[in-house]
């Protein structure tokens, strides 16, 4: 090869080098470009805004707590006096008509062994409530700590007397008012064939009088849990036996799947005859007190007027034992818990079996 093509194809073979390293930087420099292009709208585009989903808060414009159960109801139930009404618990009408409406149901022994039933309601309905029998004066005692009307047909003389001790405001079929709130079904023997209907209770109240809400100052019987909430106990309750006589002995069985206790009595199911839906309850009470016969009559009485004692308190399958104190003359009774605190009790219906405190064996809990 010639000089002059050597000196030639080095000068060319130079120049494409640099063209090389020129398009290097070149193309360096238009990554470089790309991704400051990148980060800048990266930076610069802004993160969008997740409205979160408003919070629908739960309203009750109108209603209250019940002072019976907890629940909500409408303020002018849950303002109004309730009424105590005192069931036959007799074999022959034992699935009472009107009692599944019923807040709280209380029980204990007449003479005989027999059970009588007092059920306090906040919103009774319906033309047959009953059968309704006569009053005794400790079921007086207990319509008047909830400032109730109480409504039965005939009293003992130990009735008599403590209605008038308290001034309990009652409706009695053995009275002037009898006609207008109840009535015979001919049909049925008595004495179990007397029934009251809600527009005859509400025409004997206008005529008697009474005031049908609660005072102002009026001071609830329980405090309840907002929402339901089990017992912090060791002791589980299936079933639990009243065995108040041989002539009945109810029980109670547990409902896991609603967390209810189911009511039994002389054979089957406690119904409501109305509606044939068996009773059920949210809270279940043992109040053991000192009770004993007054007469040879066999009529019991009841240490309730300034009185204490203990129980159980049962709910959501779980028993908790307690306490309970009551002072008569100013219709006030409450039930505290271990620590001697008040108890709080869940929102729902309760059954309450006031039973003799010599006897916590016959009270059975499997």
């Amino acid at each position: 090869m010639s000089f002059m093509k050597r000196v030639t194809y080095s000068l060319l073979l130079i120049f494409m080098v640099f063209l090389a390293i020129g398009c290097k930087k070149k193309n360096k420099s238009s990554d470089d470009n790309v991704k400051q292009d990148y980060d800048q709208n990266v930076t610069n585009t802004p993160t969008p805004t997740v409205t979160p989903e408003p919070v629908v808060e739960e309203t009750h414009e109108g209603e209250m707590r019940s002072t019976l159960t907890g629940m909500w109801v409408p303020e002018e139930i849950g303002k109004k006096r309730p009424y105590a009404i005192q069931f036959s618990n007799f074999k022959t009408v034992s699935n009472q008509w009107g009692i599944g409406q019923a807040d709280i149901v209380y029980e204990a022994i007449v003479e005989g062994g027999i059970t009588r039933l007092l059920a306090i309601g906040e919103n009774y309905s319906g033309d047959r409530l009953g059968s309704v029998r006569s009053s005794r004066h400790y079921f007086a005692s207990i319509a008047d700590e909830y400032d109730a009307i109480y409504i039965h047909y005939g009293k003992t003389k130990y009735a008599r007397a403590k209605l008038e001790e308290l001034g309990v405001d009652n409706l009695d079929g053995e009275t002037g008012i009898g006609t207008t709130v109840f009535y015979r079904d001919k049909s049925m023997k008595a004495p179990h064939n007397a029934f009251a209907s809600i527009d005859g209770i509400l025409a004997g109240i206008k005529k008697k009088g009474y005031a049908t809400e609660h005072p102002e100052n009026y001071e609830a019987h329980y405090q309840f849990y907002k929402e339901d909430t089990d017992l912090q106990s060791d002791t589980t309750v299936s079933k639990i036996t009243i065995d108040f006589s041989n002539y009945t002995a109810p029980y109670l069985e547990y409902h896991p799947e609603d967390k209810l206790y189911y009511r039994y009595q002389f054979g089957g199911p406690h119904k409501d005859s109305n509606t044939g839906e068996q009773l059920t309850f949210k809270n279940i009470i043992i109040q053991f007190v000192r009770q004993w016969d007054i007469d040879r009559n066999d009529y019991q009485t009841m240490d309730l007027e300034n009185a204490s004692g203990f129980g159980y308190y049962i709910s959501n399958g779980k028993k908790i034992d307690i306490t309970w104190k009551k002072k008569e003359a100013s219709k006030w009774m409450r039930y505290y818990d271990a620590s001697g605190e008040e108890l709080t009790i869940n929102p729902g219906k309760t059954y309450i079996a006031i039973f003799p405190d010599n006897r916590i064996k016959d009270v059975i809990i499997e």
